[in-house]
């Protein structure tokens, strides 16, 4: 009987294992860290190693309480090298607290009000002929197309982004992390 016992738990024990790697292995690493599905947008940012400005400019434009919200969020995230590629000083003064309306709506142009997964935004541009029009929070239209297998987002001003990890799941939505930051015309 304790043999049968002992077998049970450690068959208990390796099943509760075994599903804790399942879930781990879910949603991709982003920035060196494990993203969690039970956690929210912000939660998962601020462990990303490839995601400190973006965090730094949500904290600066206080939307950490939005995108914490229940959401569903859609959220294109520039990775720091994304941010490190406009011009000289462009971060340093988006970040000045007189210029938080101007970082706030650069921000929500990354922020769609829907959760949106890879394969239902691949299928909405083959729908749309190879365009997809997406509206974000912040009023930009950015337009969604396939690039092999990859999907980019044109910006306001031409700027081209493309999806380098898909479908970080989160509880408030899900995250793409994009290689380039979405401008908005103005």
């Amino acid at each position: 009987m304790r043999r049968l016992t002992s077998m049970l738990a450690a068959g208990i024990f390796a099943a509760s294992a075994f599903t804790g790697v399942a879930v781990a292995q879910d949603n991709p690493k982003v920035g060196g860290a494990a993203m969690f599905a039970d956690k929210n947008i912000v939660e998962n940012a601020v462990n990303s190693a490839d995601h400190t400005t973006l965090v730094a400019a949500v904290k600066a434009a206080g939307l950490v309480e939005t995108l914490s919200g229940p959401g569903p969020f859609t959220v294109f995230a520039p990775v720091n090298a994304a941010f490190d590629a406009l011009p000289a000083g462009t971060v340093d003064t988006l970040l000045m607290p007189e210029n938080k309306d101007q970082l706030t709506k650069v921000l929500t142009c990354h922020v769609v009000g829907a959760e949106a997964m890879s394969a239902a935004i691949a299928k909405m541009i083959a729908d749309d002929g190879g365009t997809h029009t997406v509206d974000t929070v912040g009023g930009c239209k950015l337009q969604a197309k396939m690039d092999g297998d990859k999907i980019t987002l044109t910006d306001e001003t031409g700027g081209v982004a493309t999806v380098t990890i898909a479908d970080v799941k989160q509880s408030n939505g899900v995250i793409h992390v994009i290689d380039k930051v979405l401008l908005p015309a103005s």
